[in-house]
């Protein structure tokens, strides 16, 4: 016991503020954007920034450019989605990081696509009205 009255941890034991998901063991959250699907991994409310796997269903699209109000990182796992205005595209192993204010899309997921998806701050400066809800725009 430490001499605040706290039960001590032994040395090497993990500390309470680190963060370990079973992603695998995590539901995928529908989005309100057909074919879209989420599982937050971590966000700062105060900041907005956030990381999130996002799951596209093949034939699933952004259906318009649009641009985001913080740096916007993806990084592929599975499948083949693209930014059909410019040709990028991204498969497995491809690093995406588009800055905060580029006017990007609209996209396609050819295949059933994966991505790492991380924002070092809010999405969007206003909802997409591809969103019905506010939640889906975080």
């Amino acid at each position: 016991m430490t001499q605040d009255g706290k039960i001590g941890m032994p040395p090497g034991a993990p500390s309470l503020e680190e963060i370990l998901l079973q992603t695998n063991d995590m539901p995928w959250r529908a989005k309100s954007l057909k074919g879209v699907h989420e599982k937050m991994l971590w966000r700062d409310e105060e900041t907005g920034a956030s990381v999130a796997l996002i799951k596209f269903d093949k034939g699933a699209s952004i259906p318009t450019p649009h641009l985001h109000a913080s740096n916007q990182m993806m990084f592929c796992l599975s499948g083949h989605y693209e930014y059909t205005a410019t040709g990028v595209t991204l498969k497995p192993g491809s690093f995406y990081c588009n800055p905060k204010g580029n006017v990007h899309g609209p996209t396609l997921a050819h295949e059933d696509t994966v991505v790492v998806e991380i924002y070092d701050g809010p999405h969007y400066p206003v909802r997409p009205d591809w969103y019905d809800n506010d939640e889906d725009a975080r």
